[in-house]
């Protein structure tokens, strides 16, 4: 199936599969959000209205705190919840490491992986145990750095892992740095599905022009930074 590239989330067959939401991550002691939530929900919008999901499923790291849940976040995930449901999309969570949580403020459906057809969707921090053609995952928060500036970027490689694809999202959360990828090697990524780096294509979603900039793999790419 082919992919759709859409807002730091990707579209496969009738999934939409978006990563690291860090719901929470906005919040400050005094449990008053600053923005995030907002931000997360409107672009969640945007994309099912465009994109008419069957099933939206994110790829872990739902919540960003590991010990609380502010109400602030517990009334996100309800949010979150009825609009995926209003759009007639049914929500799935893959359970990151940051989602300790999840149990206490998610009651919709949770599974550690979720396949469609031959692509397996997972957060990425461990190793999975499903065998697919092509793995879906988050959890590094990939960012490129381009004529100084870091933009957040899809990594995307043929073969990388068990003979299988690897497609790594950006962090949907736009309150994210992330990580600059630029000069990593491959034992500095968290996840266990990045092998080798120099096979990774980056690819920018340039949200000005609304529209997927392709950049030549990393191998190639760092000679012309």
């Amino acid at each position: 199936m082919e992919l759709t590239y859409d807002d730091r989330a990707v579209v496969v067959g009738e999934t939409l599969v978006l990563a690291d939401l860090h719901v929470g991550k906005g919040s400050s002691n005094l449990e008053l959000p600053v923005g995030d939530s907002t931000d997360t929900l409107d672009r969640l919008d945007g994309l099912l209205a465009r994109h008419e999901p069957e099933t939206v499923v994110i790829a872990g790291d739902l919540l960003h705190s590991f010990t609380t849940v502010p109400r602030t976040v517990s009334d996100t995930l309800t949010e979150i919840q009825q609009r995926c449901r209003a759009h007639d999309a049914r929500p799935i969570v893959t359970p990151g490491n940051h989602d300790t949580m999840l149990d206490s403020v998610w009651d919709g459906a949770t599974t550690p992986e979720y396949a469609v057809g031959d692509t397996v969707i997972c957060h990425g921090h461990e190793a999975p145990e499903t065998a697919g053609e092509r793995y879906i995952v988050g959890h590094d928060h990939p960012t490129i750095e381009i004529e100084g500036q870091r933009r957040p970027c899809y990594l995307v490689a043929e073969d990388a892992y068990e003979h299988a694809d690897v497609v790594m999202v950006p962090a949907f959360n736009r309150l994210l740095a992330g990580v600059r990828v630029n000069e990593m090697r491959a034992d500095e990524f968290m996840s266990p599905l990045i092998r080798s780096v120099d096979q990774f294509r980056p690819l920018v979603w340039d949200e000005a022009g609304d529209e997927r900039l392709d950049f030549p793999p990393l191998g190639e790419f760092r000679q012309l930074l």
